[in-house]
């Protein structure tokens, strides 16, 4: 059965966008923002379908990489806009770094607590153990979070250093084509509709549905991201963070929901798998991105952070230590869920500087005791990355359990 309605309407939510980028009609930032920012939101919805949908064709590893790929789209095109403009105009790139910071804080810290939390309760159990696979994607995220360090310690984002982290992940994703799955994989909503359509129809449908998405997105992030920063002063709000928490809400909301939608129907560590690969994906590729970006936009090979940025990504690494802490034991308990969708919260009450570095310290301290806790964890998943960095080309290809879940009371 083709999804007519659900596209229907994302059709309908988008036309408005595409009307007024090419009538050359001007609204007000405000009326502006809800225009394109429904686009984007519209779009992105039909590229997670999309996107899950292929998995019909391309299983296994490199299929949840792409599909956590392709999901963030929205928000690459979005910050790599505010990071080509800060080329000409450096006020601009403090906005690319707020969105960011922003998307991947939302994402670690309040959308992997709410799919494992969701998937916990479909199944009435207290823990979540993940497969065996993971420790390759906890690895490369631990490895890209201690690089990450030198960001704030240099106060900027060297070119070279954005092209290391580019090529970290075109590594990770060639790894990860070589896994191979023993199952066919199951599919939720629209997509599920698309997945059962004939395979040259589906086929053809999903380019389509990539291609049309991809146009609106980026013919809606330019003015979109503008009146991000114009509505601020509009609504009485600070434009740094309607571009920190907004947009990666807008974009991100469809990969939630999907991911949601997959722990209700007992795939929780297929759910929390992809959301992972997310975050290694906006943890190298989207900050690899920014100084590479920067650069082609006419600026200097060495993109600087001022104090409120070195703060902001401080902030992020250390939530993402705590995050790979929690699951580098493959389980990922509901208390933990809990603590980490808590301290998450905890940076909209605090806006100081000296109490937010204060609670980098905390998801500091408690990621170390975790990490002692676990301590037998370490090197069997730093194992993995000589695997993915060495043996790799020479080396049979590694069996991927298909995101299987197991959980235990």
């Amino acid at each position: 059965m083709f999804p007519k309605i659900p596209l229907a309407i994302c059709a309908m939510l988008a036309a408005p966008a595409v009307g007024v980028r090419f009538s050359g009609l001007s609204a007000s930032p405000v009326v502006t923002m809800v225009i394109f920012g429904t686009a984007v939101v519209a779009a992105s919805f039909v590229l997670a379908w999309a996107a899950e949908a292929v998995r019909k064709d391309i299983s296994g590893a490199l299929a949840v990489a792409l599909l956590a790929l392709v999901a963030v789209l929205p928000e690459y095109a979005v910050d790599l806009y505010y990071a080509f403009v800060s080329g000409t105009d450096p006020e601009m790139a403090q906005y690319a770094s707020a969105n960011m910071n922003g998307s991947n804080r939302l994402l670690l810290g309040f959308g992997w607590p709410l799919v494992v939390l969701v998937a916990l309760y479909a199944r009435r159990k207290r823990v979540l153990k993940l497969p065996q696979d993971t420790r390759r994607d906890v690895a490369v995220l631990l490895l890209l979070t201690v690089l990450s360090i030198f960001i704030p310690l240099g106060g900027s984002i060297p070119l070279f250093f954005g092209v290391l982290l580019i090529v970290i992940f075109i590594v990770h994703l060639v790894v990860a084509s070589k896994a191979e799955a023993e199952e066919e994989p199951e599919f939720v909503s629209v997509a599920a509709n698309l997945a059962e359509l004939p395979t040259k129809t589906r086929r053809i449908t999903v380019t389509l549905l990539f291609v049309i998405s991809a146009i609106v997105i980026l013919i809606s992030a330019e003015p979109f991201a503008n009146s991000l920063v114009e509505s601020g002063s509009n609504l009485g709000i600070d434009s740094y963070l309607l571009v920190q928490w907004l947009a990666p809400l807008a974009s991100e909301a469809p990969e939630f929901i999907v991911a949601v939608l997959f722990a209700l129907r007992g795939m929780g560590a297929m759910a929390i798998g992809t959301l992972i690969a997310s975050k290694i994906n906006q943890w190298s590729l989207l900050v690899g991105s920014i100084p590479v970006a920067h650069l082609f936009g006419g600026g200097s090979a060495n993109m600087a952070l001022d104090a409120r940025q070195v703060e902001e990504f401080t902030l992020t690494i250390s939530q993402t230590l705590l995050g790979v802490a929690i699951i580098i034991g493959l389980r990922f308990h509901w208390a933990s869920a809990a603590a980490l969708l808590g301290l998450f919260s905890l940076q909209f009450f605090i806006t100081g500087t000296q109490e937010r570095l204060v609670l980098s310290a905390v998801h500091i301290v408690i990621a170390v005791g975790l990490l002692w806790i676990n301590r037998t964890h370490i090197v069997p998943t730093l194992a993995t990355l000589r695997r993915t960095m060495v043996d790799d080309v020479e080396s049979e290809p590694v069996v991927d359990k298909t995101y299987q879940e197991t959980t235990v009371n």
